[in-house]
């Protein structure tokens, strides 16, 4: 049988360190006579070359060859320059789900594990959209934007792929996280989302809880989770923040899961400061692998590896940031060759993991698509242009910007419904208290007794012009219904 072929980017800083030994335990568990590894080049020295994108042409065509990716940590460049890789690599290539496992390991020492308390559960991040499209621009002198985008089908992917993994590892219970009581749409619909796709899944549990009471309810009682799905930045946050329930980055495993393409890493830093000194510690990158490994189907060489790893740790061999401090720690590859000498042992203070039979990998590469594929989710749905929305740069007063808006559209099918400021409504009621900055909200919607869908964008395009003789606009958002309901928000203390 042909081996997998997965494309590896060793990394920056410890990166190569890491690697190293966990492809020498890979070795040492029979890994290679089904894999085959192709260097790729990405990073830190791409981006030296000039590269914004910090990967060169042939390792973007060898990763979509793969299929798979299996990266160190990166580096990202600071300030002006290109963006994280980390995060290009997942939007490039679509890997829409972000799954981070979080136990309590021996060895490791914790508030939790000094306590008795077992950590045992998985965040799934949603890994493309939120504020992760990095769409910023500066609106007037005194405001930046970031556009928040969540869509529908970007929702079912990671809400089916969540509850679909919750099923294989037969958990009960599955949480959404979310802001949906302040952001009413954009984590409504992530929220709603959820719903509807639980119901294809009746013997799992569908529970919601509002994210900052979460990130509360973590640090309380952690053990009441199983399996928490989030949009992407909160879902950042939090996967950080059970990092840390466990020990650290350096004991959490990611996978990046798409259609086509999925990326495995360890999710720590660079570690520059301690680079080349062969004393950083692999386990976030081992544990990784091993979720690679059981995603090409090496099942029996993955729960071998894990059984090792976790003796060894529960035998009391450590690196230098974790561990007993009055025994001596080891370096990189002392602590890889540790588990090597464990393999085929199990734990005897933990529950080991199952070893299924040995057998062949199962992945299977998916065709390349001929193009981006276009996913939807709602179709055939009855839209209607009801107004619009136009922001301004402008430094008057609520109420003398209102006198120049009702001038601009006194002749036509809008009248003026509203003003606000960041979100907070300013007229045509509001309070002196509410200090405004130079960026306005100017709503505009249908006149009494015109009626939705007399007319289509041109109209709200045709007022736009006019207000723009006079006014800076900023930016433009068209207020429609969709299927008689509105897709836009009030504003707060409208």
């Amino acid at each position: 049988m042909a081996r997998v072929k997965i494309a590896l980017a060793s990394g920056d800083g410890i990166g190569p360190e890491i690697m190293e030994a966990t492809l020498g335990l890979f070795k040492a568990a029979g890994v290679m006579d089904h894999v085959a590894f192709e260097p790729v080049e990405m990073g830190a020295s791409v981006f030296a070359q000039g590269n914004s994108r910090g990967m060169s042409d042939r390792a973007v065509k060898t990763v979509e060859e793969c299929g798979i990716l299996f990266k160190g940590p990166m580096e990202t460049p600071k300030g002006g320059g290109g963006k994280s890789i980390n995060v290009t690599a997942r939007k490039l290539w679509n890997a829409y789900a972000n799954l981070r496992v979080f136990k309590t390991l021996p060895g490791v020492e914790t508030v939790y594990s000094r306590a008795g308390m077992t950590i045992d559960m998985a965040i799934v991040r949603e890994n493309i959209e939120d504020t992760y499209g990095g769409v910023e621009h500066r609106l007037s002198n005194d405001t930046i934007q970031c556009k928040r985008l969540i869509t529908a089908p970007g929702c079912d992917q990671v809400h089916r792929f969540a509850l679909q993994t919750a099923r294989k590892l037969g958990l009960k219970r599955v949480h959404c996280g979310h802001k949906a009581n302040i952001m009413k749409m954009t984590d409504g619909l992530f929220l709603e989302r959820f719903r509807q796709a639980a119901k294809d899944f009746p013997e799992i549990e569908p529970a919601d809880v509002i994210v900052d009471a979460l990130c509360m309810n973590l640090v309380i009682k952690p053990q009441q989770y199983q399996m928490i799905v989030l949009p992407n930045l909160q879902g950042d946050i939090v996967s950080d923040l059970c990092a840390g329930l466990v020990g650290g980055l350096g004991f959490a495993p990611s996978a990046n899961i798409g259609t086509h393409v999925s990326i495995f890493e360890a999710v720590h830093g660079t570690a520059p400061d301690i680079a080349g000194k062969g004393v950083a510690n692999p386990t976030s990158l081992i544990l990784s692998g091993i979720m690679m490994l059981r995603h090409v189907g090496l099942g029996h060489e993955a729960a071998t590896i894990e059984n090792a790893l976790l003796a060894t740790l529960e035998s009391g061999v450590h690196t230098g940031d974790f561990g007993d401090r009055n025994t001596p720690a080891v370096g990189t590859q002392a602590f890889a060759q540790a588990i090597i000498e464990r393999l085929g042992s199990e734990p005897k203070t933990v529950p080991g993991v199952t070893v299924p039979a040995k057998g062949g990998t199962t992945f299977v590469h998916s065709p390349k698509p001929a193009s981006p594929p276009v996913i939807r989710t709602f179709k055939n749905i009855v839209t209607h242009v009801v107004g619009c929305d136009i922001y301004l740069d402008s430094p008057l007063s609520p109420v003398a910007l209102a006198e120049e808006m009702q001038r601009a559209c006194s002749d036509g099918p809008f009248k003026l419904s509203l003003i606000s400021n960041r979100g907070t409504q300013v007229w045509p009621t509001g309070s002196v208290y509410t200090e405004c900055v130079d960026y306005y909200r100017v709503r505009f919607e249908l006149r009494d007794g015109v009626s939705a869908g007399s007319f289509g964008q041109s109209r709200c395009v045709a007022l736009l012009d006019r207000v723009a003789e006079s006014f800076t606009v900023c930016s433009y958002e068209l207020l429609r219904t969709f299927d008689g309901v509105k897709g836009y928000s009030l504003a707060q203390g409208q």
